[in-house]
């Protein structure tokens, strides 16, 4: 798989069935290896390695709707009183994060009302806050450690 723009992480890594999968610790079990996944595994380590969140405050790939219809998003983190805090996309590196992928994830947003956002393909990384009031992204460095949470909460 491609190097991406995150500190190098070690992997559990198989082949069943004549697929490669990748251990998910979040969600407890291997899961198929596609590009997408790649840089989710690579986003998961980065939340909870660098960014020090509880594995027990993040869930991936949930169903919400959105305008009425069915949606999966890629990761929430929650905060510890159960409300959402961060929401992530992730995307395959070959994507390219452009207006339309901003777009997806302020739909998600509508449903999820989270403090933070952040978009990446593994190569780029977004991190932003939505400012309801003008309905504009103010973009960050970067998003907080949960220790700096902590307080806030």
């Amino acid at each position: 798989m491609q190097k991406l723009n995150f500190p190098s992480y070690k992997f559990r890594i198989k082949n069943s069935e004549n697929k490669t999968q990748i251990f998910d610790e979040v969600r407890k079990k291997f899961v198929v290896l596609q590009p997408e996944e790649w840089v989710r595994q690579h986003c998961l380590q980065y939340i909870i390695k660098e960014k020090k969140y509880p594995i027990s405050l993040i869930n991936i790939e949930k169903q919400l709707q959105v305008y009425g219809q069915k949606k999966r998003y890629d990761i929430v983190l929650y905060n510890s009183d159960g409300s959402v805090h961060c929401l992530i996309e992730c995307k395959a590196p070959q994507v390219a994060i452009n207006q339309e992928v901003f777009d997806q994830i302020a739909q998600y947003n509508l449903a999820l009302d989270t403090t933070y956002m952040m978009i990446t393909n593994g190569l780029e990384h977004y991190y932003c806050t939505m400012d309801k009031s003008s309905k504009s992204y103010q973009f960050l460095k970067s998003l907080p450690e949960y220790s700096s949470q902590k307080s806030k909460i």
